[in-house]
């Protein structure tokens, strides 16, 4: 039998007293983020957060008994400022505004939060009022976990944690970015390269295996992993200058591919800048593919072709699925795919000659 994973061996594990650990497992003040962070990671490596009751038992929440009841409260929207998560954002924002959709005609009301540290996100909840949280975007596990704790029913878009049990809303980022790079070969091409950075997110790495499943199922070479371009974005001018130097290096050796694939719009329109200021032309030199279809994907100088992400269905599934939860907390958790289609537009042509 296994030995129990205490928080005593934790603390031997990373050199701290059981005291720092207790208190960054119970989310109480009293210990950096960083350290928190440590004790977090380090518990879920030597398997504490699979133990039977390793997480606080969460509190009873009220089920909804009447319209009235439910009038009476809103639901938690939690978007922590990072990485371009607001409301402003062409992307993000789309999102927010299909959970402000849904609610209201629910009836309900609508809390936002970019609170980013679990420790201030403690001091400003009241669970009280609120029905439950929908988290957008990426959220640090140890501020899943004050949720979790809290018991309130957690809905999450766009990111998910192996630690933290709860409905998830995805676009299907597989499966269109399997279509879209089957397109590409059907116009033609057989040098590709994925721009973007699987660790920046699960819908990142997702598109990732699509587009190299395509690759694999076509019997087409996938890049080398030691070769990708798996940069952290493109909105950073040092990742700019890396890409320039990737393309000036692929142009002096006559190995530049014929269509770069991007993780998402934001990426492909720096991408094409870049390849522009090389005295290169979209597409009759390179093609370039976006996802998402935000609103800039249309302006750009030469048009993106993109995968549509139907961002405002994203969120009323988030809120159709959290009122679901809370009339039925015992049904299995699910993982919702929302289907997402290609967007044709300029910047896709035959390859060169």
């Amino acid at each position: 039998m296994a030995k129990k994973v205490t928080m005593q061996k934790i603390a031997d594990h990373l050199g701290v007293s059981k005291f720092v650990v207790s208190k960054s497992l119970s989310g109480k003040e009293g210990v950096n983020e960083t350290t928190r962070e440590r004790v977090i990671q380090a518990a879920s490596q030597l398997g504490y957060f699979t133990q039977k009751n390793a997480y606080v038992q969460s509190p009873k929440r009220r089920s909804l008994s009447g319209e009235q009841d439910r009038n009476k409260q809103s639901v938690l929207v939690l978007m922590p400022n990072i990485r371009s998560q607001t409301q402003d954002s062409l992307y993000w924002g789309k999102i927010v505004d299909g959970i402000a959709l849904a609610l209201d005609q629910e009836g309900l009301g609508m809390v936002i939060i970019s609170e980013h540290r679990a420790d201030n996100f403690v001091n400003v909840l009241n669970p009280d009022g609120l029905l439950g949280l929908i988290g957008v975007g990426q959220i640090s596990t140890s501020l899943l976990l004050e949720v979790h704790r809290i018991g309130l029913p957690l809905v999450m878009i766009d990111h998910e944690d192996a630690l933290i049990p709860c409905d998830t809303v995805f676009a299907n980022n597989i499966d269109s970015m399997t279509r879209l790079v089957n397109h590409l070969i059907g116009t033609g091409h057989t040098l590709f390269h994925f721009v973007g950075s699987i660790r920046y997110s699960r819908s990142f790495r997702d598109r990732w295996i699509g587009f190299r499943s395509a690759l694999e199922e076509s019997q087409l070479k996938p890049p080398a992993i030691d070769d990708e371009l798996l940069l952290e974005g493109m909105y950073d001018e040092a990742l700019r200058e890396e890409f320039r130097r990737w393309v000036a290096a692929r142009q002096e050796s006559d190995t530049l591919p014929t269509a770069l694939v991007c993780a998402n719009d934001f990426t492909a329109l720096a991408v094409s800048e870049v390849l522009r200021e090389a005295g290169l032309a979209i597409p009759a030199d390179i093609s370039v593919t976006g996802f998402d279809n935000i609103e800039d994907s249309l302006r750009g100088v030469t048009p993106l072709t993109t995968v549509h992400v139907p961002k405002e269905a994203m969120g009323r599934a988030a809120v159709e699925k959290l009122l679901n939860r809370i009339q039925n907390p015992a049904v299995p958790l699910e993982k919702i795919l929302i289907s997402a289609d290609i967007v044709h537009r300029d910047s896709v042509g035959n390859p060169r000659a």
